[in-house]
């Protein structure tokens, strides 16, 4: 049927052409054989594309401005000193901080974090004008400020503030430093954890006040005895957070580490400190909280200085309104101890989306 249609000069002309195209495919070079290690790369490159492009298509739709890089190029020049590092906020993979869309969300939120406690301040402060609530029960606010100023200007409130801040540091850098130690070896070593974890656990599940006569008998009432209670509390949080932290690493992550070659130094900088980070932090705050409940605690024993001593020592008074400032004064530093954390957390997981585009302010 071909021939009938075409002259004889066309069928010389495809011919011709036909056994040249043969021939050239003929005498090109043979593709090098893929060895197990490059398919092992390729298999697992590919399966760490298809969520990267599904996530990368969501983000483009909604911000078209959002242009990243291929997932293997995180590993880039990983033989180097110029390896590109899944954690760093100057990655031009990185998710750009602050959006418009993302700042103003996040001012919308800090903003309706702070409603509920002026509300409650406002209606606390109308109940006791009106006389709804007795002053001994519960004074006005008014009246706590007015306390609150006369304590600073005889500078009682700065000694006993200042004293209270210098045990939680002190107790707190102590516990957090073995903790964190603790926490490591734990966590890279099944040895280790099965030393050390199970007498760990014991003492956490003991309450701190049927430890007290136990801390006063090795430390009697001194300083020591309140910087162990609070490093003890802080330590627990810290250890836990911090092996959970290295176990929770995808193993995924571990096997495409060791098929590009990453030395064990490498991968416990780029990979499993980077992953166990959001964790670490989580315990980080927890331990915060904890120091500060162990303080009082510990503020209870023979002492003349500091914010727990202020509340007992109101409390033999019937002084309610230096009661409530000693409560207002923990939950302040408390919330200025959680903005120190997120500030961490912003700088330590910028790499991180929901970080990134400031959805934790």
């Amino acid at each position: 049927m071909l021939g009938e249609t075409l002259d004889q000069n066309q069928l010389n002309f495809i011919s011709k052409y036909a056994i040249r195209g043969t021939a050239s495919l003929a005498t090109q070079p043979r593709a090098p054989p893929v060895t197990e290690k490059q398919s092992m790369k390729n298999r697992l490159s590919s399966r760490c594309q298809a969520p990267f492009n599904n996530e990368l298509a969501f983000a483009r739709r909604r911000h078209p401005q959002i242009r990243a890089r291929h997932p293997a190029n995180f590993f880039h020049g990983y033989s180097g000193t110029g390896m590109a590092d899944l954690t760093s906020s100057r990655s031009s993979h990185a998710i750009p901080k602050r959006m418009r869309l993302g700042a103003s969300k996040g001012g919308l939120y800090t903003l309706l974090s702070w409603t509920v406690p002026v509300l409650v301040v406002v209606i606390w402060e109308a109940a006791a004008r009106i006389g709804l609530v007795a002053p001994q029960v519960l004074p006005a606010p008014s009246s706590v400020v007015e306390t609150a100023l006369g304590l600073a200007i005889d500078g009682d409130l700065f000694v006993h503030l200042g004293v209270s801040l210098l045990r939680a540091v002190a107790g707190f850098a102590i516990g957090g430093a073995i903790g964190l130690v603790l926490g490591l070896t734990a966590g890279f070593s099944p040895l280790a954890q099965a030393l050390f974890d199970r007498s760990i656990q014991m003492v956490r599940a003991i309450p701190f006040l049927a430890m007290l006569p136990l801390v006063i008998a090795w430390f009697g009432v001194g300083e020591a005895a309140k910087i162990f209670l609070v490093a003890l509390a802080v330590l627990f949080p810290v250890y836990i957070n911090t092996m959970l932290g290295i176990r929770q690493i995808d193993p995924k992550l571990m096997e495409l580490a060791k098929v590009i070659g990453l030395n064990r130094t490498a991968i416990v900088r780029r990979i499993i400190l980077p992953g166990a980070m959001p964790s670490i932090l989580t315990g980080v705050r927890y331990a915060l909280a904890h120091a500060w409940l162990a303080l009082v605690i510990a503020e209870t024993l023979a002492t003349t200085k500091g914010i727990g001593f202020l509340a007992m020592d109101a409390r033999e008074f019937l002084q309610t309104n230096v009661i409530l400032l000693t409560m207002i004064i923990y939950a302040i530093i408390g919330v200025v101890a959680d903005a120190l954390v997120r500030l961490l957390e912003a700088h330590f997981l910028s790499w991180h989306a929901n970080y990134a585009q400031g959805e934790h302010t």
